[in-house]
């Protein structure tokens, strides 16, 4: 379903899917062009988590999405201001999604976690690729760039594939989906990571 809310900045869209009680997790999708390749597997666990009786939503952000602000216009703060005034009580982000989950939450649940200055070095290997003034066709401003070079993540259960070799309290197979040249889709992993984040939930809830 179609909904919105409202943070200080003003109105932004979102999806919502499963029940209307109980607790609700509130998704971030990476930032820039991994949100594209990552944005159908994503609906696709949240539709697994609805099938599970747990309620989610996936806010459109700031300069992100179909939102009004230009992407060079937006900054980090803005969009962790945002994403904070979307209501839940826990967060599930993918990449650099996990430098929005700002605002106080019960619990948080990361995929593949990504720092700010990994993400800045990401972006400026895109501009140099490219000899253009834009990142991966992303136009970015001085301040959201600044942000990210001191942009940290918050304490989260972790998840990441049995390849990644950072620490994690889960690891699960597959191949990273933002990786890949085109969006794609992983239905099994959704449905395998549904069964993680439920019983995660439960056991915050008691």
């Amino acid at each position: 379903m179609i909904d919105y809310y409202d943070w200080e900045g003003g109105r932004e869209a979102m999806l919502r899917f499963g029940p209307d009680t109980g607790p609700v997790i509130v998704a971030a999708l990476p930032l820039f062009e991994e949100a594209n390749r990552t944005r159908t597997f994503v609906v696709t666990l949240l539709r697994a988590l609805a099938e599970r009786g747990i309620a989610s939503a996936l806010p459109d952000l700031p300069g992100q999405g179909e939102s009004m602000i230009p992407t060079e216009a937006a900054s980090l703060a803005d969009m962790r201001g945002a994403f904070a005034a979307v209501p839940g009580e826990y967060t599930l982000a993918i990449r650099s999604g996990a430098l929005l989950d700002d605002g106080e939450r019960r619990g948080r649940w990361h995929f593949a976690p990504q720092q700010g200055s990994e993400l800045l070095r990401e972006l400026n290997r895109l501009r140099q690729t490219g000899g253009t003034d834009d990142f991966g066709g992303n136009r970015l401003g001085s301040t959201l760039l600044a942000e990210l070079e001191l942009a940290i993540t918050e304490s989260a259960r972790i998840v990441r594939h049995e390849t990644d070799a950072k620490a994690a309290d889960f690891k699960v197979p597959g191949a990273p989906l933002w990786r890949r040249a085109e969006p794609d889709n992983d239905p099994a992993l959704a449905q395998f990571l549904a069964d993680d984040i439920a019983t995660w939930v439960r056991a915050c809830e008691g």
